[in-house]
């Protein structure tokens, strides 16, 4: 089994029973005892788990104190994310100005854009490249370059947001919760967010289940004021706060 596979199904079998031992998921993931105990020091490692003697336990704080990198976002709910981006690029039109958020969720929905006929403005310069390659038409944002999460912010990307009116626009998240609305970890990135979804006719949050419950340092939007397209829903509160597109169900 693909090390990706492994930690989606670790932190999904965590979801459902809040702690699980060493011994369980070598049964479980047909895997042996020191793979299983990488796995747990890594997801731990990035905050997705508690590691404890013997096996793991989900993490009960609901605040999220340090964000992964780029390359280890991308090994967490591969084929959730899959879906979610899939879903997401099927709602794209011929006629939309279209602005995509830097993130991992949304660099997988270019896989699957086929409207050419679409403008589309990023802040993610390795999105930029990638729909360039496809044969969008896409405009990168100038400003800082975030190094972490590959994201351009700062004040010449709002000045340049600022000039846009977008039809749609898509932003990953950190957090999502009924109090603090949409939160991520950098006050830049929020910014940019925020400023986004203030410019946009339709917003749409990119995010899987377990970012729900979760709080980031920084607030960019009320859960009011986007749609969220996830996999699923673990608390049916949601479903009465805005509307939300589950592609699992």
């Amino acid at each position: 089994m693909l090390t990706e596979k492994r930690h989606s199904q670790i932190l999904s079998i965590l979801e459902v029973k809040e702690s699980v031992t060493v011994s369980e998921l070598v049964e479980e993931l047909r895997t042996s005892e020191s793979t299983i105990r990488r796995d747990l020091a890594f997801l731990d490692r990035n905050k997705w788990l508690k590691k404890v003697r013997g096996g793991a336990v989900k993490s009960e704080s609901g605040i999220i104190l340090t964000e992964p990198n780029v390359p280890d976002k991308k090994k967490i709910f591969v084929s959730e994310k899959e879906m979610i981006a899939k879903y997401a690029a099927s709602t794209i039109n011929k006629s939309d100005f279209v602005f995509i958020d830097a993130g991992t969720t949304t660099e997988k929905m270019i896989g699957y854009i086929n409207e050419k006929k679409a403008t589309y403005v990023t802040n993610g310069f390795n999105h930029a490249r990638l729909l360039a390659k496809r044969g969008m038409k896409v405009h990168l944002m100038g400003g800082e370059v975030k190094e972490s999460t590959e994201a351009i912010v700062g004040v010449s990307c709002l000045e340049m947001l600022r000039k846009f009116n977008f039809t749609k626009c898509f932003l990953g998240t950190n957090g999502i919760s009924s109090e603090s609305g949409f939160t991520t970890h950098d006050i830049e990135e929020a910014s940019v967010k925020r400023l986004a979804a203030e410019r946009s006719y339709v917003t749409y949050i990119l995010a899987d289940h377990s970012k729900f419950d979760k709080t980031a340092a920084v607030t960019f939007a009320d859960i009011s004021k986007a749609c969220i397209i996830t996999d699923y829903v673990t608390n049916n509160k949601y479903n009465s706060l805005t509307v939300i597109k589950e592609v699992c169900k």
